[in-house]
């Protein structure tokens, strides 16, 4: 059973910046965050492989960067010009992967196997 805790969410105002942690007891090729606002499904974020390949979100494109340090088991989302419709929980998740190609296109929550119990994000305008 893999465990995953997610961390650093927090509050800020528009424009602002944040960086979301998400440690795994056990290393998964397949890492990825997803989030939920209130009253919405849970969508996803981005997806990033064991070799470093990633993909993300139109909506997040361009300000949120995923990264891993496989050495420590850790996910990172690096989230810039912060917007108030990016408040939300945000959920980091696992699955075992064989491809890039197959891992990247884990965008709905059943394709992920492993869910961490979410860190909240506030955005204020």
């Amino acid at each position: 059973q893999v465990q995953l805790v997610e961390s650093g969410g927090g509050s800020v105002q528009a424009g602002g910046s944040l960086t979301l942690s998400c440690a795994a007891s056990y290393s998964r090729t397949c890492m990825g965050w997803f989030r939920q606002a209130p009253g919405e499904e849970r969508n996803w974020v981005a997806t990033i492989y064991v070799d470093g390949r990633t993909l993300s979100a139109d909506s997040v494109k361009g300000r949120f960067t995923t990264s891993r340090d496989s050495a420590k088991n850790t996910v990172y989302l690096q989230m810039n010009s912060l917007k108030p419709e990016d408040t939300a929980m945000y959920f980091c998740a696992a699955a075992a992967s064989t491809s890039s190609y197959d891992c990247l296109r884990r965008r709905a929550s059943s394709g992920m196997t492993y869910w961490g119990k979410g860190t909240l994000v506030t955005i204020s305008s």
